[in-house]
Protein backbone atom coordinates (compact mmCIF):
# COMPACT_ATOMS: atom_id res chain seq x y z
CA UNK A 1 0.00 0.00 0.00
CA UNK A 2 1.30 3.47 -0.87
CA UNK A 3 -0.85 6.08 0.89
CA UNK A 4 -2.55 4.70 3.98
CA UNK A 5 -4.61 5.56 7.03
CA UNK A 6 -4.45 4.00 10.47
CA UNK A 7 -7.65 2.97 12.20
CA UNK A 8 -8.23 1.68 15.73
CA UNK A 9 -10.94 -0.96 16.02
CA UNK A 10 -12.67 -2.41 19.07
CA UNK A 11 -11.07 -5.69 20.12
CA UNK A 12 -10.95 -7.13 23.62
CA UNK A 13 -10.01 -4.57 26.26
CA UNK A 14 -7.18 -2.85 24.43
CA UNK A 15 -8.39 -2.44 20.88
CA UNK A 16 -6.63 -3.31 17.65
CA UNK A 17 -4.94 -0.88 15.22
CA UNK A 18 -4.70 -1.58 11.49
CA UNK A 19 -3.45 0.24 8.44
CA UNK A 20 -5.68 0.36 5.37
CA UNK A 21 -5.46 2.17 2.00
CA UNK A 22 -6.02 5.92 2.19
CA UNK A 23 -9.06 5.56 -0.07
CA UNK A 24 -10.69 2.92 2.16
CA UNK A 25 -14.09 4.00 3.43
CA UNK A 26 -14.46 4.28 7.19
CA UNK A 27 -18.03 3.35 8.10
CA UNK A 28 -18.92 4.95 11.40
CA UNK A 29 -21.56 7.10 13.00
CA UNK A 30 -21.26 10.62 14.33
CA UNK A 31 -18.79 11.42 17.10
CA UNK A 32 -21.20 11.95 20.00
CA UNK A 33 -19.80 13.68 23.08
CA UNK A 34 -20.37 12.36 26.58
CA UNK A 35 -22.69 14.37 28.79
CA UNK A 36 -20.72 16.91 30.83
CA UNK A 37 -22.79 16.25 33.94
CA UNK A 38 -24.31 12.74 33.68
CA UNK A 39 -25.49 12.67 37.31
CA UNK A 40 -27.30 15.97 36.81
CA UNK A 41 -28.82 14.77 33.55
CA UNK A 42 -30.05 11.62 35.30
CA UNK A 43 -31.64 13.62 38.12
CA UNK A 44 -33.39 15.91 35.66
CA UNK A 45 -34.62 12.98 33.57
CA UNK A 46 -35.95 11.15 36.64
CA UNK A 47 -37.86 14.29 37.66
CA UNK A 48 -39.21 15.01 34.18
CA UNK A 49 -39.34 11.71 32.26
CA UNK A 50 -40.89 10.93 28.91
CA UNK A 51 -44.55 9.95 28.84
CA UNK A 52 -45.20 9.51 32.57
CA UNK A 53 -44.86 11.14 35.97
CA UNK A 54 -41.51 11.59 37.66
CA UNK A 55 -40.07 8.70 39.61
CA UNK A 56 -40.62 10.45 42.96
CA UNK A 57 -44.28 11.06 42.08
CA UNK A 58 -44.75 7.42 41.08
CA UNK A 59 -43.24 6.26 44.37
CA UNK A 60 -45.40 8.69 46.34
CA UNK A 61 -48.55 7.42 44.64
CA UNK A 62 -47.73 3.69 44.90
CA UNK A 63 -45.90 3.61 48.24
CA UNK A 64 -44.06 0.43 47.22
CA UNK A 65 -42.79 -1.91 49.91
CA UNK A 66 -40.45 -3.55 47.40
CA UNK A 67 -38.66 -2.22 44.33
CA UNK A 68 -36.93 -4.40 41.70
CA UNK A 69 -34.39 -2.89 39.32
CA UNK A 70 -33.19 -5.06 36.46
CA UNK A 71 -29.78 -4.39 34.91
CA UNK A 72 -27.83 -5.95 32.04
CA UNK A 73 -25.24 -8.68 32.53
CA UNK A 74 -21.54 -8.50 31.75
CA UNK A 75 -22.08 -8.87 27.98
CA UNK A 76 -23.43 -5.30 27.79
CA UNK A 77 -21.24 -2.26 28.56
CA UNK A 78 -23.89 -0.36 30.52
CA UNK A 79 -22.47 2.42 32.74
CA UNK A 80 -24.56 1.47 35.77
CA UNK A 81 -22.19 3.19 38.20
CA UNK A 82 -22.91 6.50 36.48
CA UNK A 83 -26.68 6.46 36.86
CA UNK A 84 -27.74 4.05 39.61
CA UNK A 85 -26.55 6.30 42.48
CA UNK A 86 -28.79 9.13 41.28
CA UNK A 87 -31.69 6.70 40.88
CA UNK A 88 -31.16 5.39 44.42
CA UNK A 89 -30.98 8.96 45.66
CA UNK A 90 -34.42 9.64 44.16
CA UNK A 91 -35.87 6.44 45.60
CA UNK A 92 -34.40 7.10 49.05
CA UNK A 93 -35.71 10.67 49.07
CA UNK A 94 -39.17 9.36 48.20
CA UNK A 95 -39.12 6.99 51.17
CA UNK A 96 -37.72 3.76 49.69
CA UNK A 97 -34.80 2.42 51.74
CA UNK A 98 -31.93 0.45 50.21
CA UNK A 99 -33.15 -2.65 52.06
CA UNK A 100 -36.40 -2.55 50.08
CA UNK A 101 -34.57 -2.71 46.73
CA UNK A 102 -33.32 -5.75 44.83
CA UNK A 103 -31.12 -5.46 41.75
CA UNK A 104 -31.64 -8.33 39.31
CA UNK A 105 -28.97 -9.05 36.71
CA UNK A 106 -30.88 -9.92 33.54
CA UNK A 107 -28.90 -12.92 32.35
CA UNK A 108 -31.50 -14.40 30.00
CA UNK A 109 -29.92 -17.79 29.36
CA UNK A 110 -26.37 -16.59 29.86
CA UNK A 111 -24.42 -18.06 32.75
CA UNK A 112 -24.65 -16.43 36.20
CA UNK A 113 -22.40 -13.47 36.90
CA UNK A 114 -19.11 -13.99 38.72
CA UNK A 115 -17.97 -11.87 41.69
CA UNK A 116 -15.39 -10.21 39.44
CA UNK A 117 -18.06 -9.36 36.86
CA UNK A 118 -20.31 -7.87 39.53
CA UNK A 119 -17.44 -5.61 40.49
CA UNK A 120 -17.26 -4.42 36.87
CA UNK A 121 -21.03 -4.06 36.53
CA UNK A 122 -21.77 -2.32 39.85
CA UNK A 123 -18.65 -1.60 41.89
CA UNK A 124 -18.02 -1.94 45.63
CA UNK A 125 -20.29 0.87 46.82
CA UNK A 126 -23.44 -0.39 45.11
CA UNK A 127 -22.68 -4.02 45.94
CA UNK A 128 -22.34 -3.02 49.58
CA UNK A 129 -25.64 -1.14 49.60
CA UNK A 130 -27.99 -3.42 47.69
CA UNK A 131 -29.16 -7.00 47.39
CA UNK A 132 -27.99 -8.25 43.99
CA UNK A 133 -29.18 -11.50 42.39
CA UNK A 134 -28.98 -13.20 39.00
CA UNK A 135 -31.99 -14.23 36.97
CA UNK A 136 -32.01 -18.04 36.75
CA UNK A 137 -34.11 -19.10 33.76
CA UNK A 138 -33.39 -22.79 34.37
CA UNK A 139 -34.68 -22.75 37.98
CA UNK A 140 -38.48 -23.04 37.96
CA UNK A 141 -38.66 -22.14 41.66
CA UNK A 142 -37.42 -18.62 40.84
CA UNK A 143 -40.06 -18.01 38.15
CA UNK A 144 -43.74 -17.07 38.13
CA UNK A 145 -46.29 -17.33 35.30
CA UNK A 146 -47.54 -14.03 33.91
CA UNK A 147 -49.36 -15.31 30.81
CA UNK A 148 -51.04 -18.58 29.81
CA UNK A 149 -51.53 -17.85 26.12
CA UNK A 150 -48.77 -17.95 25.13
CA UNK A 151 -47.24 -19.36 28.31
CA UNK A 152 -44.71 -16.93 29.78
CA UNK A 153 -42.82 -17.13 33.06
CA UNK A 154 -40.50 -14.47 34.40
CA UNK A 155 -38.26 -13.83 37.38
CA UNK A 156 -40.47 -14.04 40.48
CA UNK A 157 -38.64 -11.32 42.42
CA UNK A 158 -39.16 -8.90 39.54
CA UNK A 159 -42.79 -9.76 38.79
CA UNK A 160 -43.87 -9.64 42.44
CA UNK A 161 -42.15 -6.36 43.30
CA UNK A 162 -44.48 -3.43 43.98
CA UNK A 163 -42.47 -1.21 41.62
CA UNK A 164 -40.57 -2.63 38.64
CA UNK A 165 -37.81 -0.57 37.04
CA UNK A 166 -36.03 -1.67 33.85
CA UNK A 167 -32.63 -0.23 32.93
CA UNK A 168 -30.26 -0.74 30.02
CA UNK A 169 -28.79 1.00 27.03
CA UNK A 170 -29.92 1.51 23.46
CA UNK A 171 -27.82 0.36 20.49
CA UNK A 172 -28.60 -1.13 17.08
CA UNK A 173 -29.51 -4.80 17.48
CA UNK A 174 -29.09 -7.34 14.71
CA UNK A 175 -32.39 -9.14 15.33
CA UNK A 176 -34.54 -6.97 17.63
CA UNK A 177 -33.97 -3.66 15.81
CA UNK A 178 -32.62 -1.91 18.89
CA UNK A 179 -31.57 -3.05 22.33
CA UNK A 180 -32.95 -1.44 25.47
CA UNK A 181 -36.57 -0.93 26.45
CA UNK A 182 -38.57 -4.16 26.51
CA UNK A 183 -35.43 -6.31 26.14
CA UNK A 184 -34.68 -5.61 29.80
CA UNK A 185 -37.57 -8.00 30.50
CA UNK A 186 -37.51 -10.28 27.47
CA UNK A 187 -35.10 -11.95 26.98
CA UNK A 188 -33.37 -10.74 30.16
CA UNK A 189 -35.80 -12.15 32.75
CA UNK A 190 -37.85 -14.85 31.04
CA UNK A 191 -38.03 -18.66 30.99
CA UNK A 192 -36.54 -21.03 28.43
CA UNK A 193 -39.77 -21.55 26.47
CA UNK A 194 -40.26 -17.79 25.98
CA UNK A 195 -36.64 -17.37 24.95
CA UNK A 196 -37.05 -20.14 22.43
CA UNK A 197 -40.08 -18.40 20.94
CA UNK A 198 -38.24 -15.06 20.90
CA UNK A 199 -35.30 -16.70 19.12
CA UNK A 200 -37.21 -19.30 17.11
CA UNK A 201 -36.30 -20.24 13.55
CA UNK A 202 -39.35 -18.58 11.97
CA UNK A 203 -38.91 -15.45 14.07
CA UNK A 204 -35.33 -14.91 12.97
CA UNK A 205 -36.00 -15.94 9.38
CA UNK A 206 -38.35 -12.95 9.07
CA UNK A 207 -36.59 -10.21 7.05
CA UNK A 208 -37.86 -7.60 9.53
CA UNK A 209 -35.87 -9.21 12.36
CA UNK A 210 -32.99 -6.89 11.56
CA UNK A 211 -31.02 -3.84 12.64
CA UNK A 212 -33.00 -0.65 13.10
CA UNK A 213 -36.45 -2.16 12.44
CA UNK A 214 -39.20 -2.10 15.07
CA UNK A 215 -42.44 -1.99 13.06
CA UNK A 216 -43.38 -5.53 12.11
CA UNK A 217 -40.27 -6.99 13.72
CA UNK A 218 -41.40 -10.25 15.39
CA UNK A 219 -38.56 -10.17 17.94
CA UNK A 220 -39.57 -6.69 19.03
CA UNK A 221 -43.26 -7.60 19.17
CA UNK A 222 -42.69 -10.72 21.28
CA UNK A 223 -40.45 -8.87 23.72
CA UNK A 224 -42.82 -5.91 24.02
CA UNK A 225 -45.79 -8.22 24.61
CA UNK A 226 -43.97 -9.95 27.45
CA UNK A 227 -42.87 -6.68 29.04
CA UNK A 228 -46.45 -5.40 28.94
CA UNK A 229 -47.75 -8.63 30.45
CA UNK A 230 -45.37 -8.24 33.39
CA UNK A 231 -45.89 -4.50 33.74
CA UNK A 232 -43.00 -2.05 33.84
CA UNK A 233 -43.43 0.84 36.25
CA UNK A 234 -40.51 2.88 34.97
CA UNK A 235 -37.93 2.60 32.18
CA UNK A 236 -34.42 3.99 32.41
CA UNK A 237 -32.24 3.73 29.29
CA UNK A 238 -29.06 5.46 28.22
CA UNK A 239 -27.09 5.84 25.01
CA UNK A 240 -23.32 5.63 25.32
CA UNK A 241 -20.20 6.91 23.61
CA UNK A 242 -17.50 4.69 22.14
CA UNK A 243 -15.62 4.84 25.46
CA UNK A 244 -18.75 3.73 27.35
CA UNK A 245 -19.78 7.07 28.87
CA UNK A 246 -23.34 8.40 28.98
CA UNK A 247 -24.34 10.36 25.87
CA UNK A 248 -28.12 10.47 26.36
CA UNK A 249 -30.74 9.63 28.99
CA UNK A 250 -34.23 8.36 28.11
CA UNK A 251 -36.52 7.39 30.93
CA UNK A 252 -40.19 7.13 31.71
CA UNK A 253 -42.82 5.18 29.78
CA UNK A 254 -41.71 1.76 28.50
CA UNK A 255 -42.54 2.52 24.85
CA UNK A 256 -42.33 6.30 24.55
CA UNK A 257 -38.97 6.69 26.28
CA UNK A 258 -37.45 3.81 24.34
CA UNK A 259 -38.62 5.21 21.01
CA UNK A 260 -37.19 8.61 21.87
CA UNK A 261 -33.84 7.01 22.50
CA UNK A 262 -33.98 4.91 19.34
CA UNK A 263 -34.60 8.01 17.24
CA UNK A 264 -31.42 9.63 18.51
CA UNK A 265 -29.31 6.47 18.45
CA UNK A 266 -30.14 5.78 14.81
CA UNK A 267 -28.91 9.27 13.90
CA UNK A 268 -25.70 8.84 15.89
CA UNK A 269 -24.78 5.32 14.78
CA UNK A 270 -25.79 5.23 11.10
CA UNK A 271 -23.35 5.08 8.21
CA UNK A 272 -24.55 5.24 4.61
CA UNK A 273 -23.29 3.00 1.82
CA UNK A 274 -24.04 3.09 -1.89
CA UNK A 275 -22.91 -0.34 -3.03
CA UNK A 276 -21.08 -3.40 -1.71
CA UNK A 277 -17.36 -3.43 -1.01
CA UNK A 278 -14.78 -6.01 -2.02
CA UNK A 279 -13.29 -6.22 1.48
CA UNK A 280 -15.01 -5.24 4.71
CA UNK A 281 -12.99 -5.22 7.94
CA UNK A 282 -14.95 -5.28 11.20
CA UNK A 283 -14.91 -6.62 14.74
CA UNK A 284 -16.95 -8.25 17.48
CA UNK A 285 -17.49 -5.08 19.49
CA UNK A 286 -14.64 -5.24 21.98
CA UNK A 287 -14.90 -6.14 25.65
CA UNK A 288 -17.26 -7.27 27.08
CA UNK A 289 -19.29 -8.19 23.98
CA UNK A 290 -16.55 -9.95 22.04
CA UNK A 291 -15.66 -12.47 24.73
CA UNK A 292 -17.55 -15.29 22.95
CA UNK A 293 -17.94 -16.39 19.37
CA UNK A 294 -21.69 -16.60 20.07
CA UNK A 295 -21.82 -12.82 20.48
CA UNK A 296 -19.47 -12.26 17.53
CA UNK A 297 -22.37 -12.97 15.17
CA UNK A 298 -23.60 -9.44 15.85
CA UNK A 299 -20.53 -7.96 14.23
CA UNK A 300 -20.86 -10.32 11.26
CA UNK A 301 -24.51 -9.52 10.63
CA UNK A 302 -24.07 -5.78 11.08
CA UNK A 303 -21.77 -5.83 8.04
CA UNK A 304 -24.35 -7.49 5.75
CA UNK A 305 -25.52 -4.31 3.97
CA UNK A 306 -21.91 -3.74 2.83
CA UNK A 307 -21.49 -7.25 1.42
CA UNK A 308 -22.17 -8.52 -2.07
CA UNK A 309 -21.96 -12.16 -3.05
CA UNK A 310 -18.28 -11.77 -4.01
CA UNK A 311 -17.26 -9.69 -0.99
CA UNK A 312 -14.83 -10.81 1.71
CA UNK A 313 -15.58 -10.08 5.35
CA UNK A 314 -12.67 -9.98 7.81
CA UNK A 315 -13.81 -9.96 11.44
CA UNK A 316 -11.55 -9.79 14.48
CA UNK A 317 -13.02 -10.85 17.83
CA UNK A 318 -11.12 -11.68 20.99
CA UNK A 319 -13.34 -14.57 22.24
CA UNK A 320 -11.57 -14.94 25.59
CA UNK A 321 -14.31 -17.36 26.67
CA UNK A 322 -14.04 -19.22 23.36
CA UNK A 323 -17.32 -20.20 21.64
CA UNK A 324 -19.78 -19.48 24.44
CA UNK A 325 -22.18 -21.73 26.35
CA UNK A 326 -21.71 -25.52 26.42
CA UNK A 327 -24.88 -25.86 24.33
CA UNK A 328 -23.65 -23.47 21.64
CA UNK A 329 -20.19 -25.04 21.64
CA UNK A 330 -21.65 -28.53 21.18
CA UNK A 331 -23.93 -27.31 18.40
CA UNK A 332 -21.16 -25.63 16.41
CA UNK A 333 -18.76 -28.54 16.71
CA UNK A 334 -21.41 -31.15 15.97
CA UNK A 335 -22.36 -29.56 12.65
CA UNK A 336 -18.66 -28.99 11.89
CA UNK A 337 -19.04 -26.36 9.12
CA UNK A 338 -22.16 -27.98 7.59
CA UNK A 339 -24.32 -24.89 8.00
CA UNK A 340 -26.76 -25.86 5.27
CA UNK A 341 -27.60 -29.10 7.08
CA UNK A 342 -27.99 -27.11 10.29
CA UNK A 343 -30.51 -24.73 8.66
CA UNK A 344 -32.44 -27.63 7.13
CA UNK A 345 -32.63 -29.36 10.49
CA UNK A 346 -33.92 -26.38 12.46
CA UNK A 347 -36.36 -25.42 9.69
CA UNK A 348 -37.87 -28.93 9.85
CA UNK A 349 -38.14 -29.02 13.65
CA UNK A 350 -40.71 -27.48 15.97
CA UNK A 351 -38.13 -27.45 18.76
CA UNK A 352 -35.82 -24.49 19.29
CA UNK A 353 -32.62 -25.73 20.85
CA UNK A 354 -30.64 -23.60 23.23
CA UNK A 355 -28.50 -20.97 21.47
CA UNK A 356 -29.24 -22.26 17.95
CA UNK A 357 -30.19 -18.68 17.10
CA UNK A 358 -26.54 -17.65 17.24
CA UNK A 359 -25.64 -20.02 14.43
CA UNK A 360 -28.79 -19.14 12.49
CA UNK A 361 -27.80 -15.46 12.40
CA UNK A 362 -24.20 -16.40 11.50
CA UNK A 363 -25.66 -18.40 8.59
CA UNK A 364 -27.18 -15.23 7.11
CA UNK A 365 -23.65 -14.07 6.35
CA UNK A 366 -22.68 -17.51 5.04
CA UNK A 367 -25.65 -17.45 2.68
CA UNK A 368 -24.42 -14.15 1.25
CA UNK A 369 -20.66 -14.73 0.87
CA UNK A 370 -19.93 -18.35 1.81
CA UNK A 371 -17.48 -19.72 4.36
CA UNK A 372 -14.41 -19.20 2.16
CA UNK A 373 -14.82 -15.41 2.22
CA UNK A 374 -15.71 -15.15 5.90
CA UNK A 375 -12.26 -14.53 7.43
CA UNK A 376 -11.89 -14.73 11.19
CA UNK A 377 -9.15 -13.57 13.55
CA UNK A 378 -9.10 -14.42 17.26
CA UNK A 379 -6.58 -14.80 20.05
CA UNK A 380 -9.04 -16.62 22.31
CA UNK A 381 -10.15 -19.70 20.36
CA UNK A 382 -7.68 -22.56 19.83
CA UNK A 383 -6.52 -22.83 16.23
CA UNK A 384 -7.79 -26.37 15.81
CA UNK A 385 -11.27 -25.40 17.01
CA UNK A 386 -11.41 -22.51 14.53
CA UNK A 387 -11.37 -25.01 11.67
CA UNK A 388 -14.80 -26.34 12.78
CA UNK A 389 -16.90 -23.21 13.36
CA UNK A 390 -17.83 -22.24 9.80
CA UNK A 391 -15.27 -19.52 9.22
CA UNK A 392 -11.99 -19.28 7.37
CA UNK A 393 -9.51 -18.76 10.20
CA UNK A 394 -6.58 -16.42 9.72
CA UNK A 395 -3.84 -18.25 11.58
CA UNK A 396 -0.05 -18.28 11.57
CA UNK A 397 2.55 -16.19 13.32
CA UNK A 398 1.73 -13.12 15.36
CA UNK A 399 -1.12 -11.91 17.51
CA UNK A 400 -4.56 -10.84 16.29
CA UNK A 401 -3.38 -7.39 15.24
CA UNK A 402 -0.49 -8.77 13.20
CA UNK A 403 -2.63 -11.43 11.55
CA UNK A 404 -5.40 -8.96 10.77
CA UNK A 405 -2.89 -6.59 9.19
CA UNK A 406 -1.29 -9.39 7.19
CA UNK A 407 -4.68 -10.47 5.83
CA UNK A 408 -5.49 -6.89 4.78
CA UNK A 409 -2.11 -6.40 3.15
CA UNK A 410 -2.32 -9.65 1.20
CA UNK A 411 -5.85 -8.90 -0.01
CA UNK A 412 -4.95 -5.38 -1.16
CA UNK A 413 -1.78 -6.64 -2.85
CA UNK A 414 -3.77 -9.26 -4.77
CA UNK A 415 -6.61 -6.80 -5.56
CA UNK A 416 -5.05 -3.34 -5.90
CA UNK A 417 -8.27 -1.80 -7.20
CA UNK A 418 -10.46 -3.33 -4.50
CA UNK A 419 -13.03 -1.22 -2.70
CA UNK A 420 -12.21 -1.54 1.01
CA UNK A 421 -14.31 -0.53 4.01
CA UNK A 422 -13.58 -0.69 7.70
CA UNK A 423 -16.13 -0.57 10.55
CA UNK A 424 -14.17 0.54 13.66
CA UNK A 425 -17.12 0.14 16.06
CA UNK A 426 -18.32 -3.16 14.62
CA UNK A 427 -21.84 -4.09 15.79
CA UNK A 428 -22.44 -0.65 17.30
CA UNK A 429 -22.71 0.86 13.82
CA UNK A 430 -25.86 0.66 11.70
CA UNK A 431 -25.21 0.44 7.97
CA UNK A 432 -27.84 1.87 5.66
CA UNK A 433 -28.11 1.69 1.89
CA UNK A 434 -29.18 4.81 0.06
Amino acid sequence: MSKTQTIKMLYGKGGLTVTVPAEAVVLEGKAVPALADPAGAVRRALAKPIGCKGLAEIVAARRPRTVAITISDITRPVPNKEFLPAMLEALNAAGVADGQIVVIIGTGLHRPSTPQERQIILGDELLGRLEVIDHRAEDASTLVTVSDSPPVSVCRRFAQADLRIVTGYIEPHFMAGFSGGRKGVCPALVDLATLQRFHGYKTLADPKADNGILDGNPCHEIALGVARAVGVGFLFNVAITRDRRVAGVYCGDLVKAHLAGCREVVQWTSAMIQRPFDLVVTNGGGFPLDQTFYQTGKGMCTALPALGENSTLLIASHCGEQLGSPAFTELMLRYDNDWRRFLADIAASDETKLDQWGYQMHAKVLARIGQERLWFVSDGIPAEMQHHITVTPILGEGDAQQRTQRAIDEFVSAHPKARVAIIPDGPYTMLKTR
